[in-house]
C-alpha cells in the first residue's frame, strides 16, 4: 500500500498545480474578454450619445437654423437633416467595414469614434442662422453627415467585435450590451436635457445658447472613448483570418453572400423602422401629439428607454438558452400585431404615466429584435468579410428605414394623416416577419463558433 499512497500523493500535488494554472489561465482569459467588452461598449455609448444628441435637443436648436417657421417645420427641417445624415451610412458601413475586415476592428472603432468627435464639435461651434445665414443650416447638415458616416462603420464594427470577444455560451448576453449602450447613449442625451430643464436653464437660455452644451460633452466623451479603445486587443478571430492570407473585406468579397446580405436587409428593415418610432420620433410625437410638456416629455422618453436597457441582457440570455429565431419571430409577429393598436393608445394617452406604461409594451416586443441583431447579423458571415458583411447591409437598411421615420411620421401629421404611418410601420414589420419565418436559427450555424472550433 505503500507505493501506492507514494504515487497517488505525488500525482496529487503535480496535478493541482496544472489545474490551477489552467484555471487562473481561463480567468484571465474571461477578465480579458470582460474588459474588452467593456470598453467596446463604453466606446459605443460615447458614439451614439454624439449622434442622438441632435434629436434629443432638436427642439431647442430648430429655430437657430430654420427660423420663421412654424413648430412642425421647424421639426420636419431638422428630421430631414437627420435623414440625410443615415443616408451616407452605407458609405460609412463600405468605408470602415473595409477598415474593420483589412486593418483589424479596433481600428475600425478608433476611427469612428474620432470622426463623431469632430461632426459633434462643428455642430457645438456652428454659427446660427441670423449670424452666417444660409451657411448656418448648411454647416449643421455637414456635421450631419460626418456623424453619419462614422454611425455607419460603428454599428458594424462594433457589432463584430463584441460578438468574436465574447464566449459562445453567453454571446447572446454579451453582444446585447451592445444595444445596451446604444440605447444609454439616447438616455444619457435626454438625462443632460432634464437636467438643464429643471436645475440650470429656462427654456430661452436652452434655445438661446445652451443646446451647445451636450455637443461640446459630446466632442469631450469622445475623445476619452477614443483612448479607452487605443489599449483595446484585437479580436483572435480577425488575427486567425489575417493569416490564412484570403481577400478580407471589400464588396466584391461581400458579393458572394447574397442569401446573407439580403437576410441582414429583411431583418433590419422592420426592427430599426420600430426601435426609431419608440425612440427618436416618440420624444417629438409625446410634445406634438399627446401634448405633454417638455418637462414630462423628457421624463417619460427616459424612463420608457431605461426599461428599454433593462430588458436588453435578459432578452439576450435568453436566446443564448432558446435559440435566437424565437425572439426574431416574437418581435416580428407581435409587432405586426400591436403597432397600430398601440401608437394609437399612446397618442390619446390620458398622461405621463400611462404613455409611459404603453411605451414599455412596446418595448418588450421590440427587444425581441434589438436585443441580438447584431449579433444574428454576426454569426451569418464568416470573419474575412464580417464586418463589412454586417455593416453595409445593415446601413442602406437603416437609412431607408430608420433614418426616415421620424420624417414620415412628422409628415403624415402634416398631412391630417397620422394615423398613416402607424399603418406604414405595421406593413414593413409584417416584411421582416415574412424573413424571420423563413430563417434558420444562426445560433445553431454560427459561423463564429465554427471558426472557434478551428483554430
Amino acid at each position: 500500500m505503500e507505493p501506492l499512497e507514494k504515487e497517488t500523493t505525488m500525482n496529487t500535488v503535480t496535478t493541482k498545480p496544472a489545474l490551477d494554472g489552467r484555471a487562473g489561465a481561463a480567468e484571465r482569459i474571461s477578465g480579458k474578454r470582460l474588459r474588452a467588452i467593456f470598453v467596446g461598449s463604453a466606446g459605443n455609448l460615447v458614439e451614439w450619445f454624439d449622434f442622438y444628441c441632435y434629436s434629443a435637443f432638436a427642439l431647442y436648436f430648430a429655430g437657430s437654423f430654420f427660423p420663421k417657421q412654424d413648430p412642425t417645420a421647424q421639426m420636419m427641417s431638422t428630421a430631414g437633416i437627420f435623414a440625410l445624415g443615415f443616408f451616407v451610412r452605407p458609405i460609412g458601413g463600405i468605408l470602415f467595414g473595409h477598415i474593420g475586415d483589412r486593418l483589424g476592428r479596433k481600428k475600425a472603432l478608433m476611427t469612428s469614434v474620432l470622426l463623431m468627435c469632430f461632426g459633434s464639435l462643428l455642430i457645438a461651434c456652428a454659427p446660427t442662422y441670423a449670424t452666417a445665414g444660409i451657411l448656418s443650416p448648411c454647416i449643421l447638415l455637414l456635421a450631419r453627415l460626418l456623424q453619419g458616416l462614422s454611425l455607419g462603420g460603428e454599428y458594424g464594427a462594433s457589432a463584430t467585435y463584441l460578438s468574436e470577444m465574447a464566449d459562445s455560451k453567453r454571446r447572446g448576453f454579451y453582444t446585447s450590451f451592445q444595444y445596451v449602450t446604444l440605447i444609454g447613449g439616447q438616455l444619457l442625451a435626454l438625462l443632460l436635457l432634464l437636467v438643464l430643464q429643471r436645475f440650470l436653464l429656462d427654456a430661452e437660455q436652452l434655445k438661446a445658447w445652451g443646446w451647445r452644451i451636450p455637443f461640446f460633452a459630446g466632442a469631450c466623451l469622445a475623445l476619452l472613448a477614443l483612448r479607452m479603445r487605443h489599449d483595446m486587443p484585437e479580436t483572435q478571430s480577425f488575427e486567425a483570418a489575417r493569416k490564412k492570407s484570403k481577400p478580407m473585406g471589400g464588396l466584391k468579397q461581400l458579393a458572394q453572400h447574397p442569401r446573407e446580405v439580403l437576410l441582414v436587409v429583411g431583418l433590419t428593415m422592420g426592427g430599426t423602422l420600430a426601435f426609431y418610432v419608440y425612440t427618436t420620433y416618440m420624444q417629438k410625437f409625446l410634445r406634438l401629439s399627446v401634448g405633454l410638456t417638455d418637462a414630462q416629455t423628457t421624463a417619460v422618453s427616459a424612463a420608457s428607454l431605461l426599461f428599454a436597457m433593462c430588458l436588453q441582457p435578459l432578452y439576450g440570455a435568453l436566446s443564448d438558452r432558446i435559440g435566437r429565431r424565437p425572439l426574431l419571430l416574437s418581435f416580428a409577429l407581435l409587432g405586426t400585431m400591436f403597432t397600430v393598436p398601440l401608437l394609437s393608445a399612446i397618442r390619446h394617452a390620458s398622461g405621463p404615466w400611462e404613455a409611459f406604461l404603453l411605451i414599455a409594451c412596446a418595448w418588450m416586443i421590440v427587444s425581441g429584435y434589438t436585443s441580438i441583431n447584431a449579433l444574428v447579423k454576426a454569426e451569418l458571415f464568416p470573419a474575412s468579410i464580417r464586418a463589412t458583411g454586417v455593416g453595409v447591409p445593415y446601413a442602406f437598411a437603416v437609412s431607408v428605414f430608420g433614418g426616415t421615420a421620424e420624417y414620415l411620421a412628422l409628415w403624415f401629421k402634416a398631412e391630417q394623416m397620422e394615423s398613416g404611418f402607424y399603418w406604414y410601420a405595421t406593413a414593413v414589420i409584417a416584411c421582416t416577419l415574412a424573413v424571420c419565418w423563413f430563417m434558420r436559427d444562426t445560433s445553431k450555424q454560427s459561423k463564429i463558433d465554427a471558426e472557434m472550433r478551428s483554430q
